[in-house]
Formats: C-alpha cells, structure tokens, sequence
C-alpha cells in the first residue's frame, strides 16, 4: 500500500464559496451520513445519500467515492448534475476521488423524474438484503412495518451502471417514497433529509424485525387487511406531520457530542 493512500482526507472548508442554503444542505447530509453509520446501516465506502442542491434543482450532492460515511463532512460532498458532470469538487490531493458510476445512476433517475423528492438514501444492510431476495417480500406484521404495506420493488437486473435503468427504476417507485430493490437492498426518498432518514430507519427496523420473527419457526399472527389499511393511513402525509421534525434535531445534538466534525 501506497504512503499516500494511508493519509486522512483534509479538505479545505467550502463554507464561504457555496450560498447558505447549500451549506445548510451539506451539513444536513453529512450528518445523514454519519448516523447511517452510526446506526448500523453503512456498508464500508459503497451506497449514497444525496441531497438536491437549494435553487439548482437539476444538482445534487453526493459522497465521494472512497471515504466511509464516518469520514464525511459538509466540504467532502461532490455537486454533479442530472448527466454526472462534476459542477463541484473538493481538492482531494493524491486521493483524487470521485462518483461511483451506480450512485450517480440510481439517484439521479430519482431526481430527475421526481422534482418533489430532494433526498434520497440507498443501503446494503444484512437485513434489507436478505428481505429484498424474499419473494413474499416486505411482511405487513408490526406496526411499524405497516408504514411500509404499499411499498414499492424493483427487481435486480444486474449492477445499476447503465442510464437505462433510470426510467425503470423511477417508474417503479411511483408514487411512494421507500423501494425494495430486490436481491439487492433498501432506498427511501424524501422531501428533506429528516424524513428520507427516518423513513430508513424505519425501513430497517422492519426488515430486522421481520427477520427475527420468521426465524423463531412459529406461525406468524396475521393482521387482518382492514386493520393494516387503516394503520398504513395514519403513516400518510396529509394525517400527521412530516416524519423527521421531532427527530432531526436530537439527532443532531447527539452527533455533536460524539464528533461534530461533519460539520466541516
């Protein structure tokens, strides 16, 4: 192994060169980062989180391709558009990092096709692997998985690095806000990055959950239908407020005391 390759990323503060609602974006997502790692759900340097840029809605943030998620800051975001092209970029010396190609084409086919989604969150957690190769799929058997009971699938057509997969892919998570790629992992999107997290955490907890009761070897209590629509309702935008409100903030305090770093 290189010298090199063994030094820590130091890379210079963008806070004075990009508009205030930027920032506040890219320290939002760099905090998304960081609790994804925190809470179990990263997966070494592979998966994203990106955020649309405020006021340039055909740009989004994205990780840098080589950091893991605990190592990301608000300056380490790339900014590339909706064809990949890098509109910003950290000076990364030697490392030279860049977009991984499956990133850039799962999430701009997200937010291109949906203007109202600003976040989007991928994983390859153990969990959402092993419930998205199970073909009864996401099982409607605690409440917090009845959040889920319309959720969307993607089936696996090999690595997603072609940008003929975009339409598919948008296509088939309509009009709902979490997709289970199948043989493959979770995604959950958001009208900010409150409520793309905490969707995912949601999502997680479910596939989790699931997992453990099936390996119990016991027969499984079925909630009737109508009692999993009525909860799946009261999981709607239009009966509560948006998922993420109360959470973001003490979610925040709880990174700053362990490292506020991503600030950076």
């Amino acid at each position: 192994m290189t010298v090199h390759a063994l030094k820590k990323p130091n890379v210079a503060n963008l806070r004075s060169k990009v508009s205030p609602e930027e920032w506040q974006a890219r320290v939002d997502c760099a905090a998304a980062y960081r609790l994804i790692d925190l809470y179990g759900m990263s997966d070494l340097i592979a998966n994203h989180i990106s955020m649309r840029v405020p006021g340039e809605p055909d740009a989004f943030l994205i990780n840098a391709y080589g950091l893991l998620y605990e190592e990301i800051t608000a300056s380490s975001l790339i900014k590339i558009d909706h064809e990949g092209n890098v509109l910003a970029q950290p000076d990364f010396g030697e490392l030279k990092y860049g977009v991984n190609r499956a990133g850039f084409v799962i999430h701009s086919a997200i937010h291109m096709a949906k203007p109202d989604v600003n976040c989007i969150i991928h994983t390859h957690t153990w969990a959402g692997m092993a419930v998205s190769t199970m073909e009864c799929g996401l099982l409607p058997n605690t409440q917090t998985s009845m959040r889920f009971a319309k959720i969307s699938y993607h089936d696996f057509d090999g690595v997603v690095i072609d940008t003929a997969a975009r339409e598919a892919l948008a296509k088939d998570l309509g009009d709902n806000n979490a997709l289970i790629l199948r043989n493959h992992g979770l995604l959950t999107t958001g009208a900010t990055i409150p409520e793309a997290f905490n969707a995912m955490h949601r999502l997680e907890l479910s596939c989790k959950t699931q997992i453990a009761a099936m390996s119990c070897n016991t027969p499984l209590i079925k909630v009737p239908d109508d009692v999993v629509q009525e909860t799946y309702m009261n999981f709607q935008p239009h009966v509560r407020r948006p998922f993420g409100v109360m959470d973001w903030p003490a979610l925040l305090r709880k990174l700053d005391r362990i490292d506020p770093g991503f600030r950076d």
